[in-house]
C-alpha cells in the first residue's frame, strides 16, 4: 500500500537516494530532499553541497549532538563528513552556474508535462525573493524533484500547463513522488514506477497531465 503520512517523506528520500552514483556533487533542497542525505548508499561518497556556503554536508544529528553554528540553507542543523570545507555562498553559487554541480533534488508547488517547474511563489504570501532554486535548476547537470502527490486540498501537483510562477523552463528529469516515480522525456511524462499496492490508474487519478506506461512498469522497492 502507498506509504502514510508519518513515513512518505522518508519513502520518497529513499527512493530519491537510489538515483545518486558515487563520486557525485549533489545539492538538497529544503523539507523532503535534505532527508536523502540519511540514505546514501553504503560505501558510495557522495559530497553533499549547500548553498550557504558548505561542501561535505552529513545527515542530520543525532538528538542532544547538535551544534546551532553548523547549518544547511535550510537553517537545519546538520552534521559534517571528514574533509569538509567551508566557505562564502558567492563561492557557493560559483560552483552552482558553473555546472560542478551533478544533481539537485528540489521540493516543488507544481510540475508540468514539459519539465517546467514551479516552487518558490505562492499567491497572496509575501516571500524574499525565490533564493537559490533558480540558478540551481539552470547549473545542475540534473534535476529531481521529491514531492507529495497532490496538494494538502487534494488537487494535483502535475499538471499539464503550471499555473504559478516558473523557477525554470523544461529543467525538470525525473519526480518522485508518494505514488510513483515519473520521467520527464521529449515525448511526455513517463510512469516507471508505482508504490506497492497502487496500479497506474490509481496515479493518473491523481494527475492532471497525461501519462504515458512504461511497458516494464514496476514497483517500488526502498
Amino acid at each position: 500500500m502507498p506509504p502514510t503520512d508519518i513515513d512518505k517523506r522518508e519513502f520518497i528520500a529513499r527512493r530519491v537516494a537510489q538515483e545518486l552514483r558515487d563520486g557525485m556533487y549533489v545539492n538538497l533542497g529544503i523539507g523532503t530532499p535534505t532527508l536523502v542525505a540519511n540514505f546514501i548508499p553504503d560505501g558510495m561518497e557522495v559530497v553533499l553541497q549547500s548553498e550557504n556556503g558548505m561542501l561535505g554536508v552529513g545527515p542530520y544529528p543525532y538528538e542532544g549532538e547538535e551544534d546551532p553554528d553548523l547549518i544547511n540553507a535550510g537553517k537545519e542543523t546538520v552534521t559534517e563528513v571528514r574533509g569538509s570545507s567551508y566557505f562564502s555562498s558567492a563561492d557557493s553559487f560559483g560552483m552552482v552556474r558553473g555546472s560542478h554541480v551533478d544533481l539537485t533534488v528540489l521540493g516543488a508547488l507544481e510540475v508540468d508535462e514539459r519539465g517546467n517547474l514551479a516552487n518558490w511563489a505562492i499567491p497572496g504570501k509575501m516571500l524574499k525573493g525565490m533564493g537559490g532554486a533558480m540558478d540551481l535548476v539552470a547549473g545542475a547537470r540534473r534535476v529531481i524533484i521529491a514531492m507529495d502527490h497532490v496538494t494538502k486540498e487534494g488537487q494535483p501537483k502535475i499538471l499539464r500547463v503550471c499555473t504559478l510562477p516558473l523557477t525554470g523552463v523544461g529543467v525538470v528529469n525525473m519526480i518522485v513522488t508518494e505514488l510513483a516515480v515519473i520521467e520527464v522525456t521529449p515525448q511526455g511524462l513517463l510512469l516507471r514506477e508505482v508504490a506497492p499496492g497502487v496500479t497506474a490508474e490509481d496515479v493518473q487519478k491523481q494527475t492532471e497531465a497525461k501519462l504515458r506506461v512504461a511497458p516494464d512498469l514496476k514497483a517500488i522497492r526502498v
